[in-house]
């Protein structure tokens, strides 16, 4: 399993990684209400500053635009930035902050929420066909009430995104950093 003592810190500080897919960066930061060029070139222990707003990190992962926050902010849980990035195409979106064991993951298509575990409240039922098996899986692999950061939720994204996150990938990644203006804070649920 991919969860280690990178994950640990970033579960710890409360992190959110956001993948939308056939986008690209550029895209991404308009939807994002930013402009490209306001955005520096950082690597991925540069993302763990603080600012005013929310500070990000965008990198392309294959067909992938990975947005990382870092620091507490909640773009990838928030209803109208999820819908936004989710326009015409899919958005897988989870964040955790263990010291709360504060745990979301989301799945859009096309502003469409289908799938999503909001933390104290479990996950939205029935579960996709797409996930039936992920989610078989996952009940056999971890025992009831695992923390879902500590495996399930990375599961879960690497089902519907095809992309194994694991800490070289976060690490070795150029991001294009900057500051998005928080909007207001409204969690998307079912």
């Amino acid at each position: 399993m991919i969860f280690d003592k990178n994950h640990a810190e970033l579960a710890e500080i409360g992190g959110c990684i956001t993948y939308v897919r056939g986008l690209t960066p550029e895209e991404v930061a308009i939807r994002l209400g930013v402009r490209l060029e306001d955005f520096e070139p950082a690597t991925f222990t540069q993302l763990f500053g603080s600012s005013s707003g929310a500070l990000v990190g965008i990198t392309v992962v294959g067909d992938w635009v990975l947005i990382v926050e870092m620091a507490g902010t909640v773009l990838g849980l928030t209803t109208d930035i999820v819908t936004r990035l989710s326009a015409g195409t899919r958005l897988v979106s989870h964040y955790c902050l263990d010291i709360k064991a504060l745990d979301y993951f989301y799945w859009l298509e096309d502003g469409q929420l289908r799938f999503c575990f909001v933390a104290q409240e479990g996950y939205m039922e029935p579960v996709p066909e797409e996930l039936v098996e992920t989610m078989n899986e996952i009940d056999a692999r971890y025992p009831p009430h695992v923390d879902i950061h500590r495996g399930p939720m990375f599961l879960l994204a690497e089902r519907l995104t095809g992309i194994k996150l694991t800490p070289q990938l976060l690490e070795e990644a150029t991001y294009l950093c900057g500051v998005v203006p928080e909007p207001e804070w409204e969690i998307m649920g079912w």
